[in-house]
């Protein structure tokens, strides 16, 4: 019984960790469309909503100055309560990305389904908790949250670190998509300046023409970690605007290859990030 006992325990664990692996090293696993966020050992796969709201959380952490330390604890967070998905249900009256509660304070439940509200209102929180950038990311986690399983949250920490450097621009072109098909359609650059501005902040951006009079969204950013971390939302949004390409500091994102990542373009700028 005892060896038995022992195969299934060395079964389940070497499916889980397969499951980790595949998770983290096999974008190819999403398909037709998906995200992979950091490079070799770091990598992560995600699906397309997971990638969006990463990059999101990562603008609102920008808008809020935060350390790097909270964007890790919000997205250990989201992946424990929701796998960063964004469902308007949950237990109880949770909602969103967070689960949070309506009843409990966080807001109308309307709101909570938005990202950008719902990551404002965990920021909020969590800055109120006195050393949580000492403590350990599972105990500010639970800390804001008051979880039945406050340890849960231990499980996403490595997870949350890797997304955190990737999405704050700590590591260059660290974030790349593959959309379903080719954008068909003019790009929605107004929708996506506002969207932008919105989980950022006042940051710079505008329509402006580049090459051959073909319009394009500016957005300037004064430092290269922002200009990466504003990129990287762009491309992860890119297919919900019909974007075509992103362009920052000597390299492009093409939508139509997307899949093999950034490439090298000697006329990217360097105190802007580009889409069209």
């Amino acid at each position: 019984m005892g060896r038995l006992t022992l195969v299934l325990l060395l079964a389940v664990v070497g499916l889980s960790a397969g499951v980790y692996v595949a998770f983290r090293h096999v974008p190819e696993i999403l398909g037709e469309t998906g995200c992979t966020a950091g490079t070799g050992r770091a990598a992560v796969a995600l699906d397309p909503q997971q990638a969006q709201i990463a990059a999101t959380i990562a603008g609102v952490a920008h808008h809020r100055g935060l350390p790097p330390r909270a964007l890790t604890v919000a997205y250990a967070t989201a992946m424990q309560e929701t796998h960063m998905h964004d469902p308007d249900f949950g237990d109880r009256d949770s909602v969103g990305v967070f689960q949070q509660r309506p009843s409990e304070g966080w807001g109308p439940a309307s709101k909570l389904i938005d990202p950008v509200y719902a990551s404002t209102r965990f920021f909020r929180a969590l800055a109120q908790i006195p050393g949580y950038q000492q403590m350990p990311v599972y105990k500010a986690a639970q800390a804001v949250q008051h979880s039945a399983d406050g340890y849960a949250y231990a499980q996403y920490q490595t997870l949350a670190a890797h997304l955190t450097t990737a999405f704050t621009g700590a590591a260059p072109r660290a974030v790349w998509c593959w959309p379903p098909g080719p954008a068909k359609g003019r790009a929605q650059l107004t929708p996506a300046r506002r969207a932008i501005v919105k989980a950022f902040g006042p940051l710079p951006a505008r329509r402006s023409a580049s090459s051959g009079d073909a319009p394009s969204l500016q957005v300037q950013a004064p430092q290269a970690s922002l200009g990466w971390s504003v990129a990287a939302w762009l491309v992860t949004h890119a297919g919900q605007y019909r974007l075509h390409e992103v362009r920052y500091a000597g390299f492009r994102w093409p939508a139509p290859t997307g899949r093999t990542g950034w490439v090298k373009d000697a006329g990217a700028p360097a105190g802007s990030v580009l889409a069209s």
